[in-house]
């Protein structure tokens, strides 16, 4: 008797740590996996100071949760990289990483290796993620019914702010949103003052120096983008006091006037720059009717160089020859300042084209949760232009945990245990789903899993509503492959650090002297 006693305790001594890091994990996953479906809940966070935030947005509720178990911080990165890397998907990149880390260590404590289970969840990933390509069915064109539903399913069946997203992809093109470095939900500005729209052109988030210049003054106009200052090139204080500095601080500023003239000349009616204007130069702008905007930020002049076709020039540029400054400018069918919004609107240019989806709301807290499901509506839209779809509501992991059950029984290593952990883990998202609209999941998996056999088909889930086995495809029950693969592989990456961890040491504090 005691010495199973001491093999116990040996047993639970050795994966202390690795129980302890799976704990954790499990606590995170608990915070949002109630979100998960049509039929999730929302989360509070409440504040230190009584503020309040309700939302079921996964990387939301993990970045402002107050985390200090380093093991949990872990999985707060695999949130924080679906939505760097996608923008949608986060809590169920969470929940994949839990159940994976779950799994992991049931197969650890029964005896695996963890290196064995380790390099098995490796290679059950890499398996389900091939599964998962091929799978995927292309969007036919940006009017596909299918990206339609998309939208939707991402913008929590807000009708309006999904034909916002689809109204802003047809006017951006599908070229634009496949190109790399593009992120369509950076597109996405929500205002309590606003009506909704897609405006297709760019808001530049500055107020002009000067607003009493009529439309007409801003129409049709070229533009000067510049990376510094609106002024004469400057002379140190030092050479002020001699003869020869004063010179050439007259000099710089006749050279500065003549190429103000030289702007008129060449029809500019808009000038942004990142740094301050001179107070010469503002009046001559105002009196000759250009718009100009100082301290712009870098982003919003990028915005406006490809919009416009504008080649950012430095103050040095500007007495350059009208041929050679003129080349530099940009052009602009429209630019005026908005004053509800609080921004510059310019359309029409000649450059890269851009759309901005303009979501109102009534207050300031709801623009903010209608900004953040605006932005997941778009970069599913995106994902799905890019990578195509699949059926979605944990269907098409179901139907990839199978496969990955075929390629177990034909393993012989001990990797087998760690590809079983990665179906098992495939499951976790629909038991979740159904868990939160109501249904036992072991019997919805069962028969699930019977249903797509039977017909060999992953299109089949488990309708929500009625419980009942439904075609997710034909029902519009869809998500974009590239959410559910990054999502995967991410849950991966941090699963197998966590069951890697065999101890955690507190580190010194650095020294400091006195």
């Amino acid at each position: 008797m005691s010495v199973n006693k001491t093999i116990h305790s040996e047993g639970e001594e050795r994966y202390s740590t690795l129980v302890n890091n799976a704990a954790a994990v499990r606590a995170i996953c608990s915070a949002v996996e109630g979100t998960l479906g049509p039929k999730g809940l929302d989360t509070m966070l409440v504040g230190g100071q009584g503020e309040v935030i309700i939302t079921n947005d996964g990387v939301t509720i993990l970045e402002k949760m107050d985390v200090t178990h380093p093991a949990a911080r872990l999985m707060i990165q695999v949130a924080r990289s679906q939505q760097r890397q996608i923008g949608d998907g986060t809590t169920t990149a969470t929940v994949l990483a839990g159940a994976l880390v779950q799994e992991g260590v049931a197969q650890v404590t029964r005896g695996v290796p963890v290196a064995k289970v380790v390099s098995g969840m490796l290679q059950g990933i890499e398996l389900a993620v091939t599964s998962l390509q091929g799978r995927s069915r292309a969007i036919e064109s940006l009017s596909d019914n299918a990206l339609k539903r998309i939208a939707i399913t991402a913008g929590r069946e807000q009708a309006d702010i999904a034909g916002l997203i689809i109204q802003a992809a047809e006017a951006v093109g599908e070229a634009k949103l496949r190109e790399d470095g593009y992120r369509f939900a950076d597109s996405v500005l929500a205002h309590e003052e606003a009506s909704s729209e897609v405006w297709t052109g760019i808001l530049l988030n500055q107020k002009p120096m000067n607003l009493h210049l009529d439309e007409e003054a801003r129409r049709d106009v070229r533009i000067l983008v510049l990376h510094d200052a609106l002024e004469p090139e400057a002379v140190s204080e030092e050479s002020l006091v001699t003869e020869a500095g004063f010179q050439r601080y007259m000099q710089l500023r006749e050279q500065f006037r003549s190429s103000l003239g030289l702007l008129q000349e060449l029809g500019v009616g808009l000038i942004a720059s990142d740094r301050g204007v001179d107070p010469e130069a503002e009046q001559f702008c105002s009196d000759h009717g250009i718009l100009v905007l100082q301290r712009l930020s870098r982003r919003d002049l990028q915005l406006l160089s490809e919009h416009t076709g504008a080649r950012p020039v430095r103050r040095t540029a500007l007495p350059k020859s009208a041929p050679e400054l003129g080349a530099a400018l940009g052009s602009a069918g429209y630019a005026a300042y908005d004053e509800r919004l609080e921004r510059v609107r310019v359309a029409g240019g000649h450059g890269d084209q851009h759309v901005t989806v303009i979501v109102g709301a009534a207050t300031r807290e709801a623009a903010h949760e209608r900004s953040r499901i605006a932005k997941d509506a778009a970069s599913a839209v995106q994902a799905a232009v890019r990578g195509g779809y699949l059926p979605g509501g944990g269907a098409a992991e179901m139907a990839v945990a199978h496969d990955l059950e075929r390629a177990r029984e034909t393993m012989k290593g001990m990797e087998g245990f760690g590809v079983a952990a990665v179906a098992g883990a495939l499951r976790k998202p629909l038991a979740q789903i159904v868990v939160n609209a109501g249904y036992n999941p072991l019997e919805k998996v069962e028969e699930l899993k019977a249903a797509q056999l039977a017909l060999s088909t992953d299109s089949l889930g488990i309708d929500c509503d009625t419980g009942q086995v439904t075609d997710f495809v034909h029902a519009g029950i869809v998500d974009p492959a590239d959410v559910k693969i990054h999502a995967l592989q991410a849950a991966g990456e941090v699963a197998a650090a966590v069951l890697r961890i065999h101890t955690v040491i507190k580190m010194k504090q650095p020294f400091e002297e006195a």
